[in-house]
């Protein structure tokens, strides 16, 4: 069986069997390698493609680079989700695009609220949250809104997605206690026929707030089994990470923890955008209570409100933030040791979402600025 990444007061409510913990520990090599050298230092920026598709969709937040073609999925192609709707409405995207790396684009998905085969409370809003599991699964966030307001943002749930783009099941509510509430980013441990979802959830009383700052962010794992025929089926969840502080957001809708990255030592990065700040909780797959705010990496310097996470080929971290253009790379010790501008639509803030490492040598990252996908090469 083969693994891959894809990135206290609280107890783990639905413990993993011992022999999946086996497993995963098993298959997480024992050592990060973190090289000194900076990953994205000598790379510069180049345009793909538009992210609207034909329904009008905008605000590109997800990035997924697919591994494996099976059925519409094509090894290599990136999934890009929608937030907004053609009228720039947050938490009412409904598309996720496929856009192959000379620029041609398809959708692969259009998601109707009213075609769900589960619940999903409040309907479709597509969130940064995607994931692509290499049995031909995607797996995406929502946190909808009736118009676009953080007062009508409601509890959303997870979709997952055959390899033809139609969604087959929700994950939603809550299970052993621990509830699907706003799921904001992801990432995944696949492991084939078992995988570890990792998610940030943000509306744990923020929409009651009304703008203030809340400490109840959480970051939630999820177990699934991944049978060779048949749906993905949840196992059970545990919340690994919590008090995060998060609050809505009259241009952002809501800001909380946002990005993850899991490193090959078992750590879990998370973007802690309010704070400015690289989290780190460690033993994320096996361990069985909450790190709560985990362990700081890095905080402020040139962090601006980090949004979008993942680990590069060399072990460092890499973030987006929401407060400039820029891409900044941290080492897991504690130094900040490049940043670079990326936005090349001139906006500046609020323009730099997902991204995600692909073929162990570029960054494809989107920019609502102007509604793109770029790679850093």
């Amino acid at each position: 069986m083969r693994s891959r990444v894809t990135s206290s007061k609280y107890r783990s409510s639905h413990k993993l069997t011992n022999a999946c913990l086996i497993v995963v520990a098993a298959l997480l090599p024992t050592l990060t390698h973190a090289g000194n050298g900076s990953f994205i230092g000598p790379k510069n920026v180049t345009f793909v493609a538009s992210t609207v598709p034909a329904n009008g969709d905008v605000n590109p937040y997800g990035v997924a680079v697919v591994r494996r073609s099976t059925g519409k999925l094509v090894a290599g192609h990136i999934l890009v989700s929608n937030f907004n709707n053609r009228g720039n409405l947050q938490g009412t995207g409904t598309t996720i695009v496929d856009i192959a790396p000379d620029g041609s684009r398809t959708q692969f998905a259009h998601i109707e609220s009213t075609a769900l085969p589960g619940p999903c409370p409040g309907g479709v809003g597509l969130t940064t949250a995607l994931v692509e599991l290499e049995k031909g699964w995607v797996i995406v966030g929502s946190l909808p809104t009736a118009n676009g307001n953080a007062a009508t943002a409601k509890a959303g749930c997870l979709l997952v997605l055959n390899n033809q783009g139609h969604v087959v099941e929700t994950f939603s509510g809550a299970l052993s206690h621990v509830p699907i509430n706003g799921p904001w980013d992801m990432t995944a441990l696949d492991l084939g026929s078992a995988a570890e979802l990792f998610v940030t959830n943000v509306l744990d009383g923020t929409v009651a707030a009304k703008g203030n700052v809340v400490t109840r962010g959480t970051v939630v794992r999820i177990a699934l089994a991944v049978p060779d025929t048949g749906m993905p089926k949840e196992l059970g969840r545990s919340i690994i990470g919590s008090d995060f502080p998060q609050r809505t957001d009259p241009a952002a809708l809501v800001i909380g923890p946002t990005g993850l990255g899991l490193a090959e030592d078992g750590t879990l990065y998370v973007a802690d955008t309010l704070r400015s700040r690289i989290a780190a909780i460690p033993n994320a797959a096996s361990r069985t209570n909450s790190a709560r705010t985990g362990m700081t990496v890095s905080e402020g310097g040139a962090l601006n409100q980090p949004l979008g996470l993942a680990i590069a080929p060399n072990g460092n971290i890499l973030t987006v933030n929401a407060g400039d253009g820029n891409i900044v790379e941290t080492t897991p010790a504690h130094k900040q040791i490049a940043v670079k501008t990326i936005d090349t639509s001139g906006a500046g803030a609020g323009t730099l979402f997902g991204l995600a490492v692909a073929r162990g040598t570029v960054v494809y990252f989107v920019d609502d600025g102007d509604n793109t996908l770029d790679v850093l090469h």
